[in-house]
């Protein structure tokens, strides 16, 4: 059985899915339904009350209802559904940590080199802002809080929703474009694509694809938690600025008084080096067959195979 078959080892009524789907989706529908129908001033007003709250107390505020839904949602599939939480992770046997280590090393890697490149190229507009005690409580928050964030995120739009519309609908590149584009929509009322515009929601969608390419291509959503995890660490331990949606006593900050990233500085992540981590990753794990693993149809397996419950 692949990733997206493992929603039948279940019950899967559509009330049931509906009601889960409300119930963990809301924070984000209601934030996306309050971006739409607030104005530009009030959405600024807004953004400069939460830079009047100390950054640490701001992150723990904006991080720890994930914890509440990501607890809420492995309840509701554990005793609703009737699922165990490793098949809405993975269609292994065991949840493969050197998998999530993996991919956790590979972003990291990745996103220091290219900040030490840009740095050492053109510092005029970063400066250093250490301070060791302020970093040492961000560091323990963020240690603590992002693996709930990123678990939401993870096991919300790449695990539940999208083996559930793909038992749905009965195939695959459907669940993978639907939960990308609503992966960049829940982060459309981010400050970043305020200031910036709406190209920036190119970036979001492309790395709700990517993580939703891993998640189908590798039967499991390790190397998807890995990459978002690192991803979300540096943003609030590298380097932060004012119009960023982390505010942190991150080690670097942003000085320029407004963004002045190019289109081209948002779509090279994604057309460039988003491909190039996925070579990686199909070169390390071997992945074949990536017509019927990405847009191919979700067959119900023999009763025998998912009946009995993990």
């Amino acid at each position: 059985m692949d990733y997206i078959q493992q929603a039948y080892k279940g019950k899967n009524e559509i009330w049931m899915f509906l009601l889960t789907s409300i119930l963990i989706s809301g924070i984000f529908i209601l934030n996306f339904v309050m971006y739409l129908f607030t104005s530009k001033e009030d959405l600024q007003a807004a953004y400069e009350m939460m830079k009047s709250i100390p950054s640490n107390i701001s992150l723990v505020v904006n991080l720890l209802p994930f914890a509440f839904l990501l607890g809420l949602l492995f309840a509701l599939v554990k005793y609703l559904h009737g699922r165990s939480i490793l098949s809405l992770t993975t269609a292994r046997k065991k949840i493969d940590w050197r998998r999530i280590f993996f991919s956790f090393g590979l972003i990291v890697a990745i996103t220091i080199i290219s900040f030490a490149f840009s740095y050492y190229s053109d510092p005029s507009q970063i400066e250093v802002q250490f301070n060791p005690s302020k970093f040492a409580i961000l560091f323990l928050i963020s240690i603590i809080l992002f693996p709930f964030q990123i678990g939401l995120e993870e096991y919300l739009f790449r695990g539940y929703l999208m083996q559930h519309i793909g038992i749905i609908v009965k195939n695959k590149w459907f669940p993978l474009i639907f939960t990308s584009v609503l992966f960049g929509i829940a982060h459309s009322a981010n400050p970043e694509v305020a200031e910036m515009g709406f190209i920036t929601m190119v970036f979001y969608i492309g790395t709700g694809l990517l993580l939703g390419i891993m998640t189908l291509m590798d039967d499991g959503l390790e190397l998807a938690l890995g990459f978002h995890l690192g991803n979300n660490l540096l943003a609030a331990l590298l380097i932060t600025s004012d119009w960023s949606a982390l505010q942190t006593d991150a080690i670097f900050r942003y000085t320029a008084e407004e963004a002045n990233t190019t289109v081209s500085e948002i779509l090279i992540p994604v057309l460039v080096f988003y491909p190039i981590i996925l070579i990686i990753f199909s070169k390390v794990y071997k992945w074949n067959n990536w017509g019927d693993k990405l847009i191919g149809k979700v067959v119900e397996p023999p009763i025998e195979d998912y009946k009995i419950l993990e």
